[in-house]
């Protein structure tokens, strides 16, 4: 392993032992029949004691204060904390305590797994609580949990803030960070909430390869593999959008996944390289729809998940009630920076990015100055739901050129406390400009642009097959979730973010 045994982890292995020889074992494979579980024992028993007088439970030790022949104990299940009563006479109603004297009060430790069976009582502080009868080990723990103070009404201190420890040990900072795993938790209430709603809309939920021969759907650098029995090389998707018109062109109206994508990019309290995106993609539909069902989207998930629509984002309180506002990229950079960037061209452009003194450099195209001038100058300042419409053509390949501005096309991002949150189009299904459009991204390429696209030849087959008018969008559930949940870094509600390797060191651990 990475370090040496801790004290603590010695003596625990010691434990172990003197539990094996006492002919219990430590890990038992049998099944422990929980019947009830924290929430529900403080929820209910006051007002259905009936149920509550022979229950099973089972959880993790996060506290004990011993009283000689009797103590009280803290168990911690998924639900939350539930304080037990154990007696010694009572759970070793004969002569042999060894059960108590050896195995409780000597030989398990914070964090061990427990199972109790009893009925549930109150104080005579008033705390809800088990009245143990008989025990059982089911899990010994061989290393030490950080010590977390909590008092009565819940609130915790001491908490461990240490960012390297809760994202690389993510199953202790569960354990003892109770309002993360709530953080997660809403995390998956968003992702139903979604489902529901693009199901009873009638979309199809469908899966797409993660290994892709062509890294397509998006401006973006891929990790790269190989597949030896084919011996070809393949990408981990970059995006799933090129495989879901597929399926429109096949005949589905309404397709969505969520997509895990990958991109071999920099790391930053946004950007993960392991990272989930919802797209959708809906036949005979255009940008201006997408507008509206994405509004009604987000405002049904801030109602979900908190009642209301105002949502607290650190310091700022967001409202996502619908509707949202909207601007144009152009008018956007001319409102922050003054520039007028619609009529340059790439020369013009790359001298008002030197003025503004941002970084760039000779592989950049006309797309990606806009994009850096917007990026840098203009991003930020959009706190409140905004749609950014009607980008320059160069800077989106896939997207159907705009129906009333030369030089344009249907295209949004949704900007939301300063961060792209959504994007989406309406879709380009004319296969000669997309063919183009292609080929435009191969000479960015060539000039040293690795974000460029690679040229799809079986997408561009399937759109010669004719796709019906399609509207597109890309949300980062990521993003969304940190917005919805208030945490200020993507590692907040990934389970397992992306981390460096890890320092070979010794780690104190509290007891």
């Amino acid at each position: 392993m990475y370090q040496e045994l801790s004290e603590q982890e010695i003596l625990r292995r010691e434990k172990l032992t003197e539990i094996r020889n006492l002919g219990i074992d430590p890990y038992p494979a049998e099944e422990f029949p929980v019947n009830c579980n924290a929430a529900d024992i403080k929820e209910n028993y006051e007002r259905d004691k009936l149920n509550y007088k022979d229950i099973s439970f089972a959880g993790r030790i996060m506290s004990v204060r011993d009283m000689g022949k009797a103590a009280f104990a803290v168990l911690q299940d998924s639900s939350g904390r539930i304080q037990i009563y154990i007696k010694r006479d009572e759970v070793c109603p004969g002569e042999d305590k060894t059960l108590y004297d050896s195995l409780w009060k000597k030989l398990l430790d914070i964090g061990d797994i427990i199972g109790v069976q009893g009925y549930v009582f109150t104080t005579k502080t008033g705390e809800t609580s088990i009245h143990v009868s008989s025990f059982k080990l089911l899990s010994k723990a061989l290393k030490p949990l950080p010590i977390v103070k909590t008092d009565a009404d819940g609130n915790s201190f001491d908490e461990v803030t240490d960012p390297e420890f809760r994202y690389r040990q993510r199953y202790v900072d569960l354990i003892i960070n109770p309002k993360v795993k709530k953080t997660f938790e809403q995390r998956t209430k968003i992702m139903n909430t979604i489902r529901q709603y693009l199901n009873d809309g009638g979309a199809l939920e469908v899966d797409t390869p993660v290994l892709q021969s062509i890294p397509g759907g998006a401006t973006a650098r891929p990790f790269m593999t190989h597949h030896n029995a084919l011996d070809i090389p393949l990408y981990l998707r970059i995006a799933n959008e090129l495989y879901l018109k597929r399926l429109i062109v096949g005949g589905f109206d309404w397709v969505y996944e969520f997509s895990r994508n990958f991109r071999n990019e920099g790391m930053d309290r946004t950007h993960n390289p392991e990272f989930t995106i919802l797209e959708f993609y809906v036949a005979y539909r255009d940008y201006f729809w997408m507008m509206n069902t994405t509004e009604k989207l987000l405002e049904k998930i801030a109602m979900d998940l908190h009642g209301t629509t105002d949502v607290t984002v650190g310091d700022k309180t967001i409202s996502f009630a619908a509707p949202f506002k909207r601007i144009t990229i152009l008018d956007a950079i001319k409102e922050f920076t003054g520039i007028d960037a619609g009529p340059m061209d790439e020369a013009q452009l790359r001298e008002e990015c030197k003025k503004l003194k941002l970084e760039i450099d000779n592989t950049m195209g006309k797309a990606k100055l806009i994009d850096t001038i917007f990026g840098e100058k203009c991003e930020g300042n959009f706190i409140q739901p905004t749609f950014i419409t009607d980008y320059p053509v160069e800077m989106s390949p896939l997207t159907k050129k705009h129906r009333t501005s030369a030089g344009l096309v249907e295209r949004f991002e949704l900007m939301i406390n300063g961060k792209e949150i959504a994007n989406a189009y309406s879709e380009l299904n004319d296969p000669i400009d997309q063919r183009e459009r292609f080929e435009e991204q191969v000479k960015l390429m060539e000039r040293g642009d690795d974000e460029a696209m690679f040229i799809d030849q079986d997408f561009l087959r399937s759109l010669e097959y004719g796709m019906p008018p399609t509207a597109g969008i890309g949300i980062g559930i990521d993003r969304l979730c940190m917005l919805m949940t208030n945490q200020p870094s993507i590692q907040d509600v990934l389970l397992f973010p992306t981390m460096r390797p890890e320092k070979k060191e010794v780690v104190n651990e509290a007891e």
